[in-house]
């Protein structure tokens, strides 16, 4: 729908009123040359349709005036010239807002310390537990790490989900 509104923006636009859309469908073809209506032209369409003389004038510019691509033209030298004017460049961009960028960069070196501190806080084998099977390119099985310290790949999956609870504490509360 969005889509549709922004393709058809100015038909949206030009008839909101009863006057309006009054205006809209018989000015075009009330008019007797393609200039502009001269004063007396005006007063008589205003008359004509009931409407006064400004909203004949605001309607005779809205429907004169050249439509505007809203993502605007790739080619400098364009049809009407406006040298590739895009309106869609003047809607702020997501992501781009330098507060947003610089709060992301924050919580992510907040974020990075508080998982390095947790990780200084577990046991040496838990630690190498985590770094092994989630932390290095490498990643080690189960069962190659059970081959390592001498017990049960369930045994390592306990210490493994142990560790990731501390983990998951010591981030919480730092």
């Amino acid at each position: 729908m969005h889509e549709f509104i922004l393709r058809n923006w100015r038909i949206v636009k030009v008839a909101t009123t009863k006057a309006q859309r009054k205006l809209f469908f018989n000015l075009r073809s009330s008019k007797q040359r393609l200039a502009w209506l001269t004063p007396d032209e005006t007063r008589a369409m205003a008359e004509e349709l009931g409407v006064p003389e400004e909203e004949v004038t605001r309607m005779e510019g809205r429907m004169a005036a050249a439509d505007v691509s809203f993502d605007g033209f790739s080619d400098e030298d364009d049809a009407d010239g406006r040298g590739g004017f895009d309106p869609a460049q003047y809607l702020e961009q997501e992501g781009a807002n330098p507060e947003d960028i610089v709060a992301g960069d924050d919580w992510e070196a907040l974020a990075a310390d508080r998982l390095a501190d947790a990780l200084a806080g577990l046991d040496p084998r838990s630690r190498d537990v985590i770094e092994r099977r989630w932390l290095d390119d490498g990643k080690s099985t189960l069962h190659d790490l059970a081959e390592k310290y001498g017990v049960s790949a369930e045994r390592i999956r306990q210490i493994e989900k142990a560790a990731f609870r501390k983990l998951k504490s010591a981030m919480i509360v730092a």
